[in-house]
């Protein structure tokens, strides 16, 4: 059997690197959020736990196999507002799970934002892109964390939109008798773009500020942030934080238990289970959409084969009693066809294989190159 030749890579002229970006444009409906599955509040696709720290959203009764996770949602404050103490002032009852919205509220600092001062204390999320200067504080806010199948490897900046409603519970958007959606409020990261511009890196990745840019709604005393500035968005984390202050709109009836007791969005966050208030804050969302992110690093290799190589094959079936089974004429010159591409290491160990979609004719005549590409 003939020796195998092998042809060497040239590290410096046959081999480079690129970089691909996919986007995926994912449009998550409000119906999905609360309704599609079984009735209000008792969602097949809504997955509340024992612990009762947040709820799963599934876009599908998440007991069956094809159910995917979508994003789950929860509430928290920090312990420096007012909600977090045992006495709330203005006639509310002592906190429902006090310290577990307190602990959410310091997991997600932690984890996005990192810690500040001499006593470690967590970061306080702000509505701008400088968590440092301590304006526009977020200290009553809403958590949605996207599943990592949605967003792959980024939420792709300046893409993400959500839209809200900001009126009663009976009706968050303003259709019952107030025309259509008059009570809508949209969220968008208008700052951001793809150039790396109007974001901030912080512990938790790249974010950009979600600005209100149709719909009413307006800040509330303690609840809020400045104009218009509504929430953060983190890219990489794929975890959108709002400021409950959106919801202030909603009056006294921003969350309505099922026994009757109506609550405004300070008494819901301070007397209702955080289930309660992730409940309330399903049925005000009408549509949420980003692009997401994948990259994929390739690395190309340009396999040149000479005119004077891999024009013989070491395949047994080739030859037949001493003569080449492609030639016809015993004068003509060899050829083959190339079907597969052999990567090696130093040592002839095979690495890699690549397959070609149909045999290339290879003679002493002419040259060949093919291009490898190898994505990870």
């Amino acid at each position: 059997m003939p020796v195998i030749n092998y042809e060497p890579l040239n590290t410096t002229t046959d081999v480079t690197t690129t970089r691909t970006i996919l986007h995926e444009a994912l449009p998550l409906t409000g119906t999905i959020v609360s309704g599609t599955y079984g009735t209000y509040r008792s969602e097949h696709n809504i997955k509340n736990y024992s612990h009762g720290m947040f709820q799963s959203v599934y876009d599908y009764p998440y007991l069956s196999s094809s159910a995917n996770h979508i994003f789950d949602i929860t509430i928290g404050y920090d312990e420096s507002s007012a909600f977090s103490s045992s006495a709330v002032a203005g006639g509310l009852n002592p906190g429902v799970q006090n310290s577990k919205k307190i602990n959410m509220y310091n997991q997600f600092a932690q984890v996005l934002l990192g810690y500040t001062g001499s006593e470690n204390t967590v970061e306080i999320f702000e509505s701008d892109l400088n968590f440092a200067d301590d304006n526009n504080q977020m200290k009553e806010v809403v958590f949605v964390n996207f599943s990592r199948l949605l967003v792959k490897d980024q939420i792709k900046k300046g893409s993400f939109s959500m839209i809200l409603g900001t009126g009663s519970f009976t009706d968050p958007f303003g259709v019952v008798g107030g025309g259509s959606f008059t009570s809508s409020m949209t969220l968008s990261d208008v700052s951001a773009s793809s150039a790396e511009t109007g974001i901030a890196s912080c512990n938790g990745g790249d974010y950009g500020v979600l600005f209100q840019t149709a719909g009413g709604g307006t800040a509330q005393t303690g609840l809020g942030t400045g104009s218009h500035a509504k929430g953060i968005v983190f890219y990489q984390a794929g975890i959108v934080v709002l400021t409950a202050s959106v919801f202030s709109n909603g009056g006294a009836d921003f969350y309505i238990e099922p026994n009757g007791t109506k609550r405004g969005i300070g008494n819901a966050y301070v007397s209702a289970s955080i289930s309660g208030s992730c409940d309330a804050i399903r049925r005000r969302i009408r549509n949420i959409s980003f692009n997401n992110n994948t990259e994929i690093n390739s690395t190309i290799y340009f396999c040149r084969a000479p005119h004077n190589k891999f024009n013989y094959s070491s395949n047994p079936t080739y030859t037949s009693g001493s003569k080449i089974v492609v030639k016809n004429v015993a004068s003509n010159e060899p050829k083959t066809y190339i079907t597969t591409v052999g990567l090696y290491s130093s040592a002839n160990e095979l690495l890699a294989i690549a397959k070609l979609s149909e045999p290339l004719k290879k003679d002493p005549s002419n040259e060949i190159t093919l291009r490898v590409r190898l994505d990870y």
